[in-house]
């Protein structure tokens, strides 16, 4: 997929100054996966790579099951100092390129899926298991925990507790899942381009490319943001600005897992809306948030946040760390507009004209 050209204002603000972490959705070669980029990246670096496991969900073909929750192998790239320098997992909506390629065989490398349908069993689970035992033994640590045993079946682990319900199956890899590979980065605070292109020059020499249904995420520390004007600024940006917005950072229309903001947020926040942040977030909560979204609120506004970020999902795939950070600079001018008590506006006539100049104009960039 080419890359959506970098805007007028890409080229003049390309420096970021807020905390940010990148994920970077990325595609293996055939015949090559995550864990040739994970040790690629450590032996320049001097680091190591540490195995783990990466939760994701996906639709469930069993009647009476609506969704099973998974761990697939992850891999974690730690410095000489063990400090973080990336993560690499899967994603689960890269699959255009696999369908358009010969599949490698299930059990690539002798790598496996672990599922369970109770996202708490298998929070529970992960905590059990060694992410680099092999299949038949992973799941031992689980079935001595509830008292049973592991049954093999058809290339397959599986563990029941003492009234035959299933607790995970271990099943192996399906065929082209070790291509994907999300880049996580760790929250950077200062140079954020040479970081990047620390991850992605590697990348590309490797022969990894840029998926169809790729995107860029954007993490930033979501503490400024819990303020009633603050966030209702950022629900208006999102909300009202979404046509502007896609067509400035050429979000990429084959993404998958983007939607707007639920309506009622917007018109919560446009109406009486509470005044303290706690009952505020506790409203937004109502609304239907959810991760899948434009951008995602949903620690922000949670009770027991898993992590302290605002995660804007709309920058569209790329390989080349200039291009991400240009259009990372125009959200983050926007990201700063928002912590103006002054409320964003809704986009006027020129925004449909140019929607790149209106959003800079919004941005205060050039003024």
């Amino acid at each position: 997929m080419t890359p959506a050209p970098r805007t007028a204002q890409e080229t003049t603000i390309a420096t970021l100054t807020l905390r940010t972490g990148f994920e970077v959705e990325l595609l293996a070669p055939a015949g090559s996966d995550r864990q040739v980029l994970a040790d690629d990246l450590a032996a320049r670096c001097g680091g190591r790579v540490r195995r783990s496991s990466h939760t994701d969900s996906e639709p469930s073909a069993v009647p009476g099951v609506g969704l099973f929750r998974h761990l697939s192998p992850a891999f974690d790239v730690v410095g000489p100092d063990g400090a973080p320098v990336a993560r690499l997992v899967d994603d689960i909506t890269i699959e255009a390129d696999l369908a358009a390629a010969p599949r490698t065989p299930p059990g690539h490398r002798g790598w496996y899926r672990v599922l369970c349908d109770d996202a708490r069993l298998l929070r529970l689970v992960e905590r059990q298991v060694d992410p680099a035992a092999a299949l038949p033994d992973v799941l031992a640590p689980v079935a001595a925990l509830f008292g049973t045993v592991v049954e093999l079946v058809g290339g397959a682990a599986r563990v029941n507790d003492a009234t035959g319900a299933t607790v995970a199956v271990a099943m192996p890899l399906p065929g082209g899942r070790e291509r994907p590979c999300e880049v996580i980065t760790p929250p950077l605070a200062r140079d954020h381009g040479a970081a990047l292109d620390a991850l992605l020059a590697p990348a590309r020499a490797l022969g990894f490319t840029v998926p169809v249904e790729a995107a860029v995420h954007l993490h930033v520390d979501g503490s400024p943001f819990r303020r009633p004007a603050a966030f209702a600024n950022l629900v208006r940006l999102f909300g009202r600005w979404r046509e502007p917005l896609w067509a400035a950072l050429g979000t990429n229309p084959a993404c998958r897992r983007l939607a707007p903001l639920p309506a009622e947020l917007v018109a919560l926040v446009e109406r009486d809306a509470p005044a303290t942040w706690a009952d505020l977030a506790a409203a937004a909560r109502g609304t239907g948030v959810t991760k899948y979204a434009d951008v995602n609120l949903t620690q922000l506004v949670a009770a027991r946040p898993a992590r302290d970020t605002v995660e804007v999902r709309i920058l569209p795939g790329s390989a080349d760390a200039a291009e991400i950070v240009g259009r990372a600079a125009l959200v983050e001018r926007l990201l700063l507009r928002c912590l103006d008590d002054r409320p964003v506006p809704p986009p006027g006539a020129d925004a449909a004209r140019d929607p790149a100049g209106a959003l800079a104009a919004l941005a205060g960039i050039g003024a």
